[in-house]
C-alpha cells in the first residue's frame, strides 16, 4: 500500500471513530432514536467507503501481481479471497 492511500485510510478511520464516540455522546445524552440511527447509517457508509478504498488497494497491487505473475496457486488464491469477501458481504 502507498503512503497516500494509507494517508487516505487512516484518515478516514479516525474520521470514523470521532463519529463513533459522537454516537456514544448521544446514546449517554439520551438523544432521540431516530438521530442515533442517522447517524449510525452514516458511519456505516463512511466504513463502506474505507472498505471500498482497501479493496481498489488491493486490486490495484497484490492481485494485479498475482494475475501477471507465474505462480498459478497464488493467483487462484487471489481470487479465491476476493470471491470469499463477496460472499460475506453478500455482494455477489
Amino acid at each position: 500500500m502507498e503512503a497516500d492511500q494509507k494517508r487516505q485510510l487512516l484518515n478516514r478511520l479516525k474520521s470514523i471513530e470521532g463519529h463513533v464516540r459522537g454516537i456514544q455522546r448521544m446514546v449517554e445524552e439520551d438523544a432521540y432514536c431516530i438521530d442515533v440511527i442517522r447517524q449510525v447509517h452514516a458511519v456505516q457508509k463512511a466504513l463502506e467507503g474505507v472498505s471500498s478504498l482497501t479493496l481498489e488497494t488491493h486490486l490495484n497491487t497484490c492481485v494485479t501481481t498475482a494475475i501477471r505473475g507465474e505462480d498459478v496457486d497464488e493467483r487462484q488464491r487471489m481470487i479465491g479471497e476476493i470471491v470469499s469477501v463477496f460472499q460475506e458481504t453478500g455482494k455477489l
